[in-house]
């Protein structure tokens, strides 16, 4: 007791002195970011008020913005020319290399100073956010906000630690050397990201390509370039503000063509979108051989079983497949369910999603808001009825608000669907909408074989009274993610990697291994005593090689792995004799010369 009585009193006082640490606040400047023409305060000139029709074709030099949820003009960017976007890349690259000398002082300087302007300009952030997809505000702050804060707060907390050298074991035969790993700035990091969160899907790849010491040059969707555009000056402020270089971070707009000449510019991709355009990526990218991370997407399947609370299951259900308005996420979009419970679970899922309403997202009470993309209300309808054509059924639909009469082609009720199976495209493709499709299985074999039925493979949900049977269930399904009674909590633990497997791509982002991602892997060995003790080759083994080299070399083997101590102990013997009989010829021919 004597001996632990100061080490608890020096652990008491350490603790105390953390904690009262965390009582005083860092001291995080603050910074300024125009939004005097994006805030939708009522003052609006006439020429960025009237309702965008859209032109028939594309405008090749200009990406056309405007709100789904009411069609209103928002302006345009360029569509940059890949001459355009090599220009940026280089300036990108020059930043790089003085960026690459900073401290993870400044580094964590730099996320302090986004943490408190996000946190301090949630509205903001989410409207333009809703305005830009059509999402609402709880949407935009579940996937935009707190995504984005949490990653700030990981890297804040464990970043340097997981770039800092990592010593490994040097093995057997190098007992006398010292092996590390370490990880170094692979240059300029290139992301072409989708529009589902046009918030979070830039500062995601940025931070983790910025706070590993890398420039980032992003090109944002061209369904979501003014939101983007302006996100990236709250990133500008935040670089000037602890010294950074310019040019560090770029923002860039355009469509296939400049998105194509930045993946041949950067020393790593990462792409978010589709797979047949993640399959273009990969093969621009074969020309350069750049490393490339791909999500692609999902068909996540919700599993219930029967031994759950169908009450609470079902809120996250809806919440799953509504998420981000239902048509900004690729949420669950399969949902299989025990037939004992199966009429119990559509009973309850049909009465929330029939209290449901979509309307104009910035109303402040609708569930759902527009959907982004032009003529996707049709694509979502041509699911519904080929399932219809097939023998499925509608129980029940959300409703629709105040639209307006310009806006009702944007707008998609959510829809519970049954008597599914997999002959159906609801149950093969990705549809990126708020349809519940939901079919009965009778044993988890079974559910598992439906389950992996799917060309891709981003994530599930199993859901059972029994957790070691949702674990076993989870773990026999072929994909990235798994949640245990839950969905999406994974991206919520941003320690853990986020990507999929077959039509979802691959490499991940998020976690130590999306961090690590951005770097070069360098192993690196040296002596661990040098200069006491220095590698020699052995001279059985110098040129010109002795007769006896081969032997040498065959016992050496022997000693650092047989398996039986006997044996390497006899080997010892041998290796010896060589060494000795070695040194008597040399001597010997030393006397003779």
């Amino acid at each position: 007791m004597e001996f632990w009585w100061p080490v608890l009193v020096v652990g008491f006082a350490y603790g105390l002195c953390r904690f009262l640490l965390m009582l005083i606040p860092p001291n995080v400047p603050s910074i300024d970011v125009d939004a005097s023409d994006v805030t939708d305060d009522g003052k609006e000139t006439k020429e960025n008020s009237y309702i965008y029709i859209p032109p028939r074709g594309r405008q090749p030099d200009k990406v056309q913005c405007y709100e789904p949820a009411t069609m209103k003009y928002l302006g345009f960017f360029p569509a940059l020319t890949p001459a355009e976007v090599k220009d940026r890349v280089a300036h990108a690259r020059k930043a790089q290399k003085v960026w690459a000398l900073s401290s993870f002082k400044q580094r964590r300087q730099f996320l302090r100073i986004l943490l408190k302007y996000i946190i301090e300009h949630q509205d903001l952030i989410c409207e333009i956010s809703s305005r830009d997809t059509g999402k609402t505000m709880v949407d935009a702050s579940l996937g935009e906000i707190m995504t984005t804060c949490e990653k700030l707060t990981w890297l804040l907390s464990e970043g340097e630690k997981w770039l800092k050298p990592e010593y490994r074991s040097s093995g057997r035969s190098m007992i006398h050397k010292s092996s590390r790993v370490e990880f170094h700035p692979v240059g300029v990091v290139g992301a072409i990201v989708s529009w589902n969160y046009p918030f979070h899907n830039i500062f995601n790849p940025m931070l983790a390509a910025v706070f590993s010491g890398n420039a980032v040059v992003i090109k944002v969707s061209e369904h979501a370039s003014w939101s983007g555009c302006f996100y990236f000056r709250i990133i500008q402020a935040a670089l000037a503000a602890v010294g950074a270089p310019e040019n560090l971070v770029d923002v860039i707009t355009g469509f296939a063509e400049t998105g194509e000449a930045l993946v041949s510019s950067v020393d790593k991709i990462i792409f978010v979108g589709s797979p047949g355009v993640g399959k273009m990526i990969m093969k621009k990218a074969s020309e350069t051989l750049i490393p490339v991370t791909l999500e692609l997407g999902g068909k996540d399947a919700f599993i219930v079983c029967e031994d759950v609370d169908v009450s609470h299951v079902a809120q996250i259900a809806v919440r799953a497949a509504l998420q981000s308005s239902g048509q900004n996420c690729a949420g669950a979009e399969r949902f299989y369910v025990h037939q004992d419970i199966h009429s119990a679970f559509v009973g309850e899922i049909s009465k929330i999603v029939k209290s449901v309403t979509a309307g104009p997202p910035l109303a402040g009470k609708y569930d759902m808001g527009a959907i982004c993309m032009q003529e996707h209300s049709e694509r979502l309808q041509s699911f519904v009825n080929d399932a219809l054509d097939k023998g499925a059924e509608i129980v029940a639909r959300g409703s629709f608000g105040n639209l307006g009469g310009d806006a009702v082609d944007q707008f998609f009720p959510p829809t519970v669907i049954i008597n599914v199976d997999h002959t159906m495209r609801l149950m093969q493709e990705e549809v990126f909408g708020p349809i519940l499709p939901i079919m009965k299985f009778s044993s988890d074999e079974e559910v598992i074989k439906l389950a992996n039925d799917s060309r891709y493979g981003l994530g599930c949900a199993v859901f059972s009274g029994s957790q070691r049977r949702a674990r076993i269930i989870a773990s026999q399904l072929h994909c990235g993610i798994a949640a245990i009674n839950d969905f999406a909590s994974n991206y919520m633990c941003q320690s853990l990697p986020f990507g999929g497997v077959k039509d979802s791509g691959f490499g991940r982002f998020a976690g130590v291994e999306g961090l690590r991602a951005c770097c070069v892997v360098k192993s690196v060995v040296e002596d661990r005593w040098w200069p006491l003790v220095k590698t020699k080759i052995p001279k059985p083994l110098q040129y010109p090689v002795a007769e006896n080299g081969f032997e040498f070399q065959k016992h050496l083997v022997e000693i650092l792995y047989g398996l039986n101590i006997w044996d390497r102990l006899r080997s010892l013997v041998d290796l010896i004799k060589i060494l000795t009989e070695q040194n008597s010829s040399t001597n010997v021919k030393h006397r003779i010369d």
